[in-house]
Parts: structure tokens; C-alpha cells; sequence
């Protein structure tokens, strides 16, 4: 029996959600719904003409909300991630704690610098705008990746922003080469168009011969393979996962589970904030085909778990409302 559910590795960021309107971004030149990174001044001069009061903090980054949501159902998960001796260095290592989720970190070890952090910024149209400022996950590299935690894993889950960096990519690849080694299977989110559109050659040599799962939305998709619809796009994807999701927002997911395509309703909501949907959809799938429920039902309660969370603010689920979903999966 393996320790752990999922493993996964991304950055750590601490995440500070809160509503602007797109005259804010007009204002501040900020691209909208997508995520970008800035530099420290940059996120500085953002964080001084915002209402910090009214943000709501917490410990995130794509790979990390995914693990967090694992816990929430009842799963085991770990989360090999890179932060500094700073104060939200050490609230995040808090949270995560609170999370039920085991990590790498050493309240005694860490190096000094500056702890990531993440503006969300939610407009009204519930559509998140990131701007990130990495700090010293930027410099996440190999020795970063525990080698024992994914051994004792079934599934290692690889986040795509870290492709954007050499030391990340290298990170990327040795994880996934110590799973292959060892039995443990690879599933791997593209986390943003931007990234796809920009590093899809980090993409590929990540992907290899293929992952065991793939986790992106539509626009994602098209962008990898070139496509200019959903239909061509999924059979594409085909060459570069034996099993996928592509997410459809409001139109629900597509799931291909190596034989059949599986249409995943989606659940009628009144979306509010978009922030983490994605992430929530890997976690809440990645804890159901972890733990009994075939592609059909782990994809039900992807959709479950997404639609609650985009109907209110910020990335995660109370433990309750996780527990509430699993007994309407499992009435």
C-alpha cells in the first residue's frame, strides 16, 4: 500500500484574492484573465493602489490547491514545494499543516529571501486576472523533488507553470523520471493558456512519449496541438496522454479514459470567481481514480467540487462542503 494518494510539485505561493473591476486593469495596465509574472516592484506598486484589507490569504499555487483539495476528500496527499524564512514563508508552511497535507519544509532550514506570493485580482464577470511575483520558488529546482514521497505515491502530479524556468523544468523531469522508475503514474496540468503558448517545447520534453494523465481546458488544448476546434484537439491529445480531462467551463469536462469518451455534465451555478476552478477539478479527479471511483465518477465529482467553488470566492472548499459533495456523489 502506498503512503500517499498524489504527490505533487509546483510553486508555493501565498495567494492574496480580491475583487477589481476592469477599470482597474485599464488603469494599472494589467492584461486581463490571464496569469503573468512580475517582478517584486511591480506586484509592490499593484499591492498599494488595491484595498489589501478586503484580500483574502492564503497558501496556494496551482499543484498546491489541487493536493489540499486530495486532503478534503479524504485523501493522503504531499506537496514538494520551495519557500523563504519569512513570515509567509512560515504561514504557509501553517496552512498546509491545517490542510492535512504533508511537505518538504523544514521550519528550521529554510533560506532566507522572499516567500512567492500571488495577486488574484476577481472581476465581476468571475474571471481571475494573476500577476505573480515567484520569489524564491523561482529558484525550485531538483533537490526540492523528494525522491521517497513519490516512490511511496500512486500518482506524482506535475503543475505547468514550472516549466518556465530551466531549474523548474529539470525538476519537472527528474520527478517524473524517478515515478516512471519506480511504477508510480504522471499526471500533469498546463495551468494557463500563457503557458502553453509560450513554452510549449518545455511541454513537450516533459511529456515524452507521453504522461497517464493530462488535466486542460479547451483553449489549452487547441493551443498544444495546433487545432482549431475541441473535436481535432482531443484526438490529438491522444499521442501526448493515455488518458485526459479537457475542461469546458459551464459546458462541464471531456474525459478520455483510454477507450471511451465520457461527456461530464456540468453542475448550474452562479459563478462568482473562477479563481482555483481548474485546480479543484485535478484534485477532486485525482482523489476519486485514487481512491475506487472509475473516470465516469471521479469526473462527477470534479464537476460537483468545481461548480461549488466558482460560486464563491477563493480557491478552496471548507471541509464541510467537501464532505457534503462526496455524500451527494455517494448518497
Amino acid at each position: 500500500m502506498k503512503k500517499y494518494d498524489v504527490t505533487g510539485i509546483g510553486n508555493a505561493l501565498v495567494d492574496i484574492e480580491f475583487k477589481v473591476t476592469d477599470k482597474f486593469f485599464l488603469d494599472n495596465g494589467v492584461e486581463k484573465g490571464v496569469m503573468t509574472l512580475v517582478d517584486e516592484d511591480r506586484q509592490n506598486a499593484l499591492m498599494r493602489v488595491i484595498n489589501t484589507a478586503e484580500a483574502k490569504k492564503q497558501c496556494g499555487g496551482s499543484a498546491a490547491n489541487t493536493v489540499i483539495a486530495v486532503s478534503q476528500f479524504g485523501g493522503n496527499s504531499y506537496y514538494c514545494c520551495k519557500v523563504a524564512d519569512d513570515e509567509l514563508g512560515h504561514f504557509f508552511m501553517d496552512d498546509m499543516k491545517e490542510s492535512g497535507v504533508d511537505h518538504n519544509l523544514n521550519p528550521e532550514k529554510l533560506e532566507e529571501g522572499i516567500t512567492g506570493k500571488c495577486l488574484v485580482m476577481v472581476t465581476e464577470d468571475a474571471e481571475r486576472t494573476m500577476n505573480t511575483f515567484l520569489g524564491i520558488t523561482q529558484n525550485y529546482s531538483v533537490a526540492d523533488v523528494n525522491e521517497a514521497a513519490i516512490k511511496d505515491s500512486k500518482y506524482l502530479y506535475i503543475e505547468g507553470y514550472l516549466v518556465t524556468s530551466e531549474n523548474g523544468k529539470a525538476a519537472m523531469l527528474q520527478a517524473k523520471k524517478i515515478a516512471e522508475n519506480n511504477g508510480v503514474k504522471v499526471a500533469m496540468t498546463f495551468s494557463d493558456p500563457a503557458m502553453v503558448k509560450y513554452f510549449k517545447e518545455g511541454f513537450d520534453d516533459v511529456i515524452g512519449h507521453s504522461v497517464d494523465m493530462l488535466f486542460a481546458n479547451e483553449e489549452e488544448a487547441m493551443i498544444y496541438t495546433g487545432k482549431d476546434n475541441l473535436m481535432d484537439a482531443r484526438e490529438e491529445l491522444k499521442k501526448a496522454a493515455k488518458h485526459f480531462c479537457i475542461t469546458q467551463g459551464k459546458n462541464g469536462a471531456i474525459i478520455w479514459d483510454g477507450d471511451t469518451f465520457i461527456d461530464i455534465e456540468p453542475y448550474k451555478t452562479e459563478a462568482i470567481d473562477s479563481n482555483g476552478a481548474g485546480d479543484m477539478f485535478a484534485g477532486a479527479f485525482m482523489y476519486g481514480i485514487t481512491n475506487g471511483h472509475s473516470y465516469a465518477s471521479s469526473g462527477k465529482l470534479a464537476s460537483m467540487a468545481s461548480s461549488k467553488i466558482v460560486s464563491q470566492f477563493g480557491p478552496r472548499l471548507k471541509w464541510h462542503e467537501a464532505k457534503e459533495i462526496l455524500a451527494r456523489l455517494n448518497p
